[in-house]
């Protein structure tokens, strides 16, 4: 606490401290809320809450700033929440524990939710200060970004009466952010017949771990080992080989993330125990070459385990690992109007076996394109079907389109370019953004993103570089004070 307290800007990173010690996962975001109506009652400032929970609090303009239009400043209230395995952490009621470490803040063995308590930090000193100038302000805090865009989804028109929006979501300093990727759900279930584990079979866990998952945005042009990709090349390749039975087979976690662990029980004859550790130890081989550049860290295991109760049944484990080893995962297109930008991705987010003998898997599809969109989640939905599952898409959400003559933006880009001499980047992101579901309500919106640099998120990797918050926060102060008339 003492080390995170005697960072600079101290307001902010104050701030960022007490929102650390609030709980505030995707949908149950209950108790952050209240922490804002303390916050709003304590400081005498107006609050809104409409039924979703999102939050709107108004501060009045500074003297001599009353003639600058209303500002929307805006950030998302949850946080994903993922652990190391070995990490003992509820994170409905548990505080995140914070490390300095070097020019970074991270958490002990968690996410650290800057993605986007950061954002969340910032409005807040902002609100609380007395000495910064700005026109009106409306901060809005938005609920349950990570799982589905839920709060920017209900926001109703009339809600906030700002014409200019900053949202304050994005993860490296010193570029500007002006269109963002729409998204959509592709989610598969299996439903099989329990068979009973055979008495004449030894029994091992197969476990992937140490991959540094990440934000299944824009981090999926890295090349980083997804579990469940390399969990069912395994079981393929087992399958080629020898005689087995399939207990369980799990991975991942959320939609939004690259799936960083993964687990198998299978059963095989006892002389075949020593070839397949023979094969695993040969496919682990492979696996650290490929990823050695990317994921180097990547730990593949085999240990005895006791009999379950049952196996999924042959033919279901066939049509399980065949489809999930055609399904498509990673970068599809990249963009031609944007160079380096990935235009349309698709994740292999998680494997679960759920109650009701089914197994679910949920994947997630990206694209600037709503129809390039369309068409890979159709790709997964059709490979999924072959197999035999039922597949049902989720509803999505729209894009952002880049309007490179934006006010907001030039004004941006000038401020940036005096506070440090060099001109920002421009950019889109391939990351699913509130803005494009905001520009459905409020289509009148000069919108930019923009924050600090953050990496790894959406993992227990997730690290904010500490000196680029003061740079933020430095540009974020001088535009609010040359908001364009």
């Amino acid at each position: 606490m003492e080390q995170i307290l005697n960072l600079e800007p101290n307001a902010v990173w104050k701030y960022f401290h007490e929102i650390t010690q609030v709980p505030r996962p995707s949908k149950k975001e209950g108790k952050v809320i209240r922490y804002l109506e303390d916050f709003a009652t304590k400081h005498g400032l107006p609050l809104k809450k409409d039924g979703a929970g999102n939050i709107l609090i108004t501060k009045k303009a500074t003297q001599g700033y009353e003639d600058r239009p209303v500002v929307v400043l805006q950030s998302h209230v949850d946080m994903v929440c993922e652990k190391n395995s070995d990490v003992v952490h509820d994170f409905e009621n548990d505080p995140i524990k914070t490390v300095v470490d070097g020019e970074w803040l991270r958490a002990n063995g968690t996410t650290l939710g800057a993605d986007n308590g950061i954002g969340m930090a910032v409005e807040l000193a902002i609100l609380a200060s007395d000495d910064i100038a700005h026109g009106t302000l409306e901060c809005l805090f938005t609920v349950d970004e990570e799982t589905g865009l839920t709060g920017a989804n209900a926001l109703k028109e009339g809600f906030m009466t700002g014409k200019i929006l900053l949202n304050l979501d994005s993860e490296d300093e010193g570029e500007l952010f002006i269109g963002c990727a729409g998204g959509k759900n592709t989610v598969a279930t299996f439903v099989y017949e329990p068979q009973p584990a055979p008495d004449t079979m030894l029994y091992f866990r197969i476990a992937i771990s140490g991959l540094k998952g990440g934000h299944s945005g824009s981090d999926i042009h890295h090349g980083l080992g997804n579990a469940n990709k390399i969990m069912v090349r395994f079981l393929y390749r087992l399958k080629a080989k020898f005689d087995f039975v399939l207990s369980e087979l799990k991975g991942g976690n959320l939609h939004n993330a690259i799936a960083r662990e993964a687990s198998s029980v299978i059963g095989v004859m006892a002389d075949d125990r020593e070839p397949i550790r023979v094969l695993l130890n040969h496919f682990t081989a492979d696996i650290e070459n490929e990823l050695k550049r990317v994921d180097p860290d990547v730990q593949i295991s085999m240990e005895t385990v006791e009999k379950p109760d049952f196996h999924v049944g042959n033919d279901l484990s066939d049509r399980l690992i065949n489809s999930l080893l055609a399904c498509p995962h990673g970068v599809m297109a990249m963009s031609h109007d944007m160079p380096g930008l990935v235009e349309t991705s698709t994740n292999l987010a998680s494997v679960k076996m759920e109650a009701g003998n089914r197994i679910v898997v949920c994947t997630s599809q990206r694209s600037s394109i709503e129809s390039a969109k369309n068409a890979v989640a159709d790709q997964v939905a059709a490979t999924f079907r072959l197999a035999g599952a039922e597949v049902v898409h989720g509803e999505g959400y729209p894009g952002w389109a880049p309007n490179p003559d934006s006010k907001i933006l030039i004004a941006a880009q000038e401020t940036y370019c005096k506070l440090f001499g060099k001109e920002p980047k421009i950019k889109a992101i391939h990351a699913g953004l509130e803005c494009g579901l905001f520009l459905e309500k409020y289509p009148w919106l000069d919108m930019i993103s923009f924050g600090p640099t953050l990496r790894d998120v959406h993992s227990p990797s997730e690290r904010i570089r500490i000196d680029t918050v003061q740079l933020w926060w430095t540009h974020l102060l001088e535009l609010l004070k040359n908001i364009p008339l």
